[in-house]
């Protein structure tokens, strides 16, 4: 008798409703390319279908809808020289990025839990995004060596003031109540609410819409930590240099701002640098699309010339030593026209057809 194994991605319809759960409870829904190609192909077969009209996106378990893709696997992928994979990979995460912000059917995202990097690139462009009193929403790039991507530029870069620097360049975690006041999410529902919300998906009792029966079951969240942080946070992070920023986050009197200060000096040089340059061109892109562009070209720009996001995910992640050493460890050795040199990595083709 053999052992069953469990789908890593379930899909499933129900009445109108066409439901995918990302199934890897252990490992917080990490994502891989296999989950990525069966969620692709479900929406492929959803589009065409009458009987499917909104699709719902959730996660098994109860600690988040997903932690992210899988950055062991890419570490190893570019220290054995196989960055063919990595772009590999990344193409195909892009394109299921774009597909969810582009679908002709409401997606409605349930970020509860744990939703941080490809997780917020699941969630964060559907239709209608809900967070609970137990979501953590990230772009934790940073702190691995590596900048935001999955389309988080895009979000970034529309959030308030300067919110989406901030949250770029730190990697610091939204509660429900930041993540919609910066743009990441909708709409709160209790987490003892969400089979409510379920069933009144797929029973579509009046009203209709499916934000129409979320707002049903909303609830306004808690004062939101970045709201009142925003005048401090707006005029550090408003300066032209990551530099700069840390003087200015240094000469205020608030802690939280010496602590911001005390973490960027932290995190890696070229990193942070990049990343202040992508979320300030992402600010003046058209659309969604050519966001992801730029970070994909960032993505290969990173995996085929940085030593960093390989070290950054050793000592976070594989050795958990939290001591990753940087090259160049100091702002002061980065050059100057560091980040305009990244985002020339920019594809000059388009990536996906359009659906």
């Amino acid at each position: 008798m053999t052992d069953t194994v469990e789908p890593t991605v379930m899909a499933r319809t129900e009445r109108a409703i066409g439901h995918l759960t990302l199934n890897r409870p252990r490992a917080i829904n990490a994502l891989d390319l296999d989950m990525i190609e069966q969620l692709s192909a479900a929406l492929d077969r959803w589009e065409s279908d009458p009987d499917v009209e909104l699709v719902l996106l959730d996660g098994a378990g109860d600690r988040g809808l997903c932690a992210g893709g899988d950055v062991r696997g890419l570490r190893e992928q570019i220290v054995s020289g196989r960055t063919d994979d990595v772009a590999v990979f990344f193409r195909a995460e892009y394109a299921l990025n774009a597909r969810i912000a582009e679908y002709p059917k409401p997606i409605v995202a349930i970020a509860d839990g744990v939703t941080m990097g490809g997780g917020v690139g699941l969630a964060g462009h559907a239709a209608v995004r809900v967070v609970t009193e137990r979501s953590r929403l990230a772009m934790p790039e940073t702190r691995i060596g590596f900048t935001p991507d999955v389309g988080g530029s895009w979000l970034l870069a529309h959030a308030p003031g300067r919110i989406g620097e901030y949250l770029a360049l730190t990697g610091e975690t939204m509660d429900a109540a930041d993540a919609i006041y910066a743009g990441f999410a909708d709409a709160l529902v209790p987490s003892e609410r969400l089979d409510d919300l379920r069933h009144a998906l797929v029973d579509r009792a009046d009203p209709a819409t499916p934000a129409e029966l979320v707002l049903l079951l909303d609830e306004t969240p808690g004062p939101s930590r970045l709201r009142a942080a925003r005048p401090w946070i707006d005029d550090a992070f408003a300066a032209d240099t990551v530099t700069e920023i840390i003087a200015r986050l240094r000469a205020h009197g608030e802690p939280a701002a010496s602590d911001t200060a005390d973490l960027l000096e932290q995190l890696a040089p070229t990193a942070l640098t990049v990343t202040l340059a992508a979320v300030r061109r992402a600010r003046k892109l058209p659309d969604l699309r050519t966001a992801l562009a730029q970070e994909y070209g960032l993505v290969l720009w990173f995996a085929h010339t940085q030593p960093d996001l390989v070290e950054g995910i050793r000592a976070q992640l594989v050795d958990k030593t939290r001591d990753p050493r940087w090259q160049p460890a100091a702002l002061a050795d980065v050059a100057a026209d560091l980040g305009a040199e990244a985002l020339e990595w920019v594809p000059r083709e388009p990536l996906w057809p359009a659906h």
